[in-house]
């Protein structure tokens, strides 16, 4: 059972915040760099600044924790939304609520929540969880329940299988009415009814158009047997240079120093993994480096060592935003993207694909008194760059 869903007039725009890691090359030590605060906070004044709609902060073991740096980075910038993800199962909803009561208000509603069930067994055991697939999302659902009573001010009695809350509530309430926009990824028939009953967002990883189309279909439909509208978003690398020859130059040099060993260790990891979105991205490639291009400029190869999304739009501004769009005409409207190293990409996909795209966040800094543009370094000291690009 699928549903037509219409196609998005709008685009935002979210960059991807790397708390786990970043740099040049992937599976490898060689340029990479220190990942601290003042470099993160670089990473997110240069995307507030470049216009982008929020950032994406990841969850796990393997990254510095989200709320924390999330809350550091706040004051900092002015604009900039943050994503950040609440954990069913090793959070409790009264907790998490009063985290995220707390966050909206000192960011005045620039917080946006992911809602992570987790899909690593090991990963899961080590944080104390013992909980099969079905029954982590059985949780994600007795979870939401109560946090989202919560966070719209209601008094919470609540008795599931899993969880027991008597007498919950806020004193004090989110900036945003009903609290933040809930955000959620997932692929299983379990994932799906989550989405359906209480998710605001529905994300997918970057598989082909068509793929995609039919996983949001089903979503939509079974959102509407409930009486509800769910959107869409979608997560994606992006690897942009001016020419469509460049960029793919640029992806093999990403993994230009993956060995072999590296890739089957990676893909052994995430065959343990009981994630449906896992599966789905690692069949995209097989482990394999010769069949990395999975769909017209969606390339896999990011996905040979690295869980979560695996693909990247790869090729020059036009080709890029093309793709972008035809992401649009099936229904996403929300694009979290990330490219390494994520300082200087957040620069380039900004000045590159956004005057080719309708987003829904001004992408241009206000004229100042001392630069009236148009923007670029002053020519001989005495006169300005001509403008010959038509700005959106």
């Amino acid at each position: 059972m699928t549903a037509k869903i219409p196609a998005a007039e709008q685009a935002n725009v979210l960059w991807f915040l790397p708390t786990h890691g970043d740099g040049r090359y992937l599976g490898t030590t060689k340029g990479g760099r220190l990942v601290d605060l003042p470099y993160l906070a670089q990473v997110a004044q240069a995307a507030d600044r470049l216009g982008y709609f929020g950032v994406l902060l990841p969850t796990g073991r393997s990254c510095e924790d989200s709320w924390v740096v999330a809350s550091a980075l706040v004051p900092l910038t002015e604009r900039l939304r943050y994503l950040v993800a609440v954990r069913p199962g090793l959070q409790s909803p009264t907790l998490a609520a009063r985290m995220t009561a707390t966050l909206d208000r000192i960011s005045n509603g620039r917080l946006l929540i992911n809602v992570v069930t987790g899909g690593d067994p090991a990963e899961n055991a080590a944080d104390g969880v013992f909980l099969d697939h079905d029954q982590r999302y059985a949780v994600t659902r007795e979870f939401l329940e109560v946090y989202r009573g919560l966070l719209a001010g209601e008094t919470v009695d609540f008795e599931g299988e899993h969880l027991r809350i008597e007498q919950g509530k806020l004193l004090f309430a989110p900036y945003q009415d009903n609290g933040p926009p809930l955000y959620f990824g997932g692929s299983s028939a379990a994932a799906n009814d989550v989405a359906a009953k209480t998710i605001d967002k529905y994300l997918t990883w970057g598989e082909p158009p068509a793929a995609v189309a039919e996983k949001l279909g089903v979503v939509r439909a079974l959102a509407e047997a409930q009486g509800r509208d769910v959107s869409f978003g979608i997560r994606l690398h992006v690897i942009v240079r001016e020419t469509n020859e460049e960029a793919w130059a640029a992806a093999d040099r990403l993994i230009s120093h993956l060995d072999d060993e590296t890739i089957a260790a990676a893909q052994k990891v995430y065959a343990r993994m009981d994630s449906v979105g896992q599966q789905r991205m690692a069949a995209l490639h097989g482990g394999r480096r010769d069949k990395l291009e999975v769909s017209p400029n969606l390339w896999a190869g990011v996905g040979l060592v690295r869980g979560g999304a695996g693909t990247a739009l790869v090729g020059d501004p036009e080709t890029v935003a093309a793709r972008i769009r035809e992401y649009m005409a099936i229904g996403i409207d929300t694009f979290i993207l990330s490219g390494y190293p994520h300082l200087e990409e957040a620069y380039r996909f900004a000045e590159l694909v956004f005057p080719l795209l309708p987003l829904s966040t001004a992408t241009q800094p206000e004229a100042t008194s001392v630069n009236m543009g148009p923007f670029g370094e002053t020519i001989a000291n005495t006169s300005r760059p001509a403008l010959r690009v038509a700005q959106s």
